[in-house]
């Protein structure tokens, strides 16, 4: 177990070590310099991994297409569960009231009929695009995310950071030699293996041995037995690792920037309406959300959360009252930084002939070209490097203006 930890270590040097938790990784970052406002950024990257319906979650009520398509998933703005209606033309799940509050704040938004540049519905190299922020699978082996932690500023460093879960999420991976740090995640790693770790790193890297110091004490922070929720329980899971990733970002020398990804989101069969399976997912990640506005308190003003999947799904409902994999779907903003009460969206519309191959939701959004106006808005990242380096050969993607307040 040494030696195979050893050998990772030395092989990706100043990583930051934790085992046992799940679901998601932290990074190890620059300090970004206050602004005379006291603005001090942070960012938040949720990805749903198998496929959001975007047209369950937010409803196009307003189309008299939806209805017929959805069928007995449908979402109404009446009855015994009503959707949330976010205007005249779209209804949020009944079951994100949280979300629901922060969009009447003016603190979360929907880009609707969004879609990477992906079109063959595998979750497999869906994912990949999503996360490696290249337009097809199997470029690279590395992250967008790590990709613009590289192009920040460099500065103070925040000496505490965070891997955690059986994996780190290929958005967050790379390098990132110039950053310094490279997360590692190793499952189930006890206190006494850890310590053993830090022991043997003191004498032959001192600056190693104190940051594994440090992640250890805050894994202990952030993953106490209030937080440890009951076995198989994915909602509570959910709240559990928004918890913890805002008690360490909501501290001044915590992480800036965050990567989860929440497993299960392939509703092929009893996909369920306003109740059922997908309704109890959507439950868990707006109680997610709510733990990082509570968590994070006043830096909740500085927050983006992004929240993205790899792709839609159909628009018509199959046999089994489930929908298959897709193309167009949405993207969720959340947060005291976001510029939101808005749905936006140039909508295509669910007739037959408007359908993407005549089954999916047609995207007319890029997603890149979402989150690189929230990495402009949030860090100040170019155009040029946010279309040759973050989100590589990418131009015609412009960053959507206007996402941060």
């Amino acid at each position: 177990m040494i030696d195979c930890v050893e050998n990772q270590l030395l092989t990706s040097r100043r990583c930051l070590l934790l085992g046992g938790a799940s679901f998601a990784a932290w990074a190890y970052l620059p300090k970004f310099a206050r602004a005379a406002d006291g603005h001090d950024p942070r960012l938040v990257v949720v990805i749903l991994r198998g496929a959001l319906d975007g047209l369950a979650t937010v409803a196009p009520i307003g189309d008299p297409d939806y209805a017929g398509l959805h069928g007995s998933i449908a979402l109404a703005s009446n009855g015994a569960h009503p959707a949330l209606m976010l205007d005249s033309f779209f209804g949020l799940h009944p079951a994100m009231p949280e979300f629901a509050r922060m969009y009447r704040a003016q603190h979360a938004a929907v880009i609707h009929a969004v879609s990477t540049p992906y079109r063959d519905r595998s979750h497999f190299d869906g994912q990949d695009v999503l996360e490696s922020g290249y337009g097809g699978p199997g470029r690279v082996q590395s992250g967008w995310l790590n990709r613009a932690l590289e192009a920040l500023p460099r500065g103070e460093r925040v000496s505490s950071g965070l891997a955690v879960g059986p994996t780190t999420p290929l958005v967050l991976r790379g390098s990132a030699p110039t950053v310094g740090w490279a997360p590692v995640a190793l499952p189930q790693a006890d206190d006494d293996t850890a310590m053993r770790l830090v022991d043997l790193y003191r004498h032959r890297d001192p600056a190693l041995a104190s940051a594994l110091s440090q992640g250890l004490q805050l894994e202990k922070a952030a993953s106490g037995d209030d937080m440890k929720p009951k076995p198989g329980n994915q909602v509570a899971q959910m709240r559990q690792v928004a918890r913890g990733a805002a008690k360490l970002m909501a501290a001044d020398d915590g992480p800036r920037i965050a990567a989860l990804a929440f497993d299960g989101w392939d509703t092929h069969a009893n996909e369920g309406g306003p109740v059922g399976r997908l309704a109890f997912l959507l439950g868990g990640l707006d109680g997610a959300l709510a733990e990082f506005e509570s968590g994070l308190g006043d830096r909740w003003r500085d927050t983006v959360v992004v929240v993205a999947t790899e792709f839609g799904r159909t628009a018509r409902i199959n046999g089994t009252d489930g929908t298959d994999h897709g193309t167009g779907t949405i993207a969720l903003l959340a947060g005291g930084a976001v510029k939101g009460g808005r749905v936006i969206s140039d909508w295509p519309g669910l007739k037959p002939a408007n359908l993407y191959e005549g089954r999916d939701l047609k995207p007319t959004t890029d997603l890149r070209s979402v989150i690189k106006g929230v990495l402009q808005g949030q860090f100040g990242l170019s155009d040029q490097v946010l279309a040759q380096t973050v989100f590589p050969d990418s131009a015609s993607a412009r960053p959507m203006k206007g996402l941060v307040a």
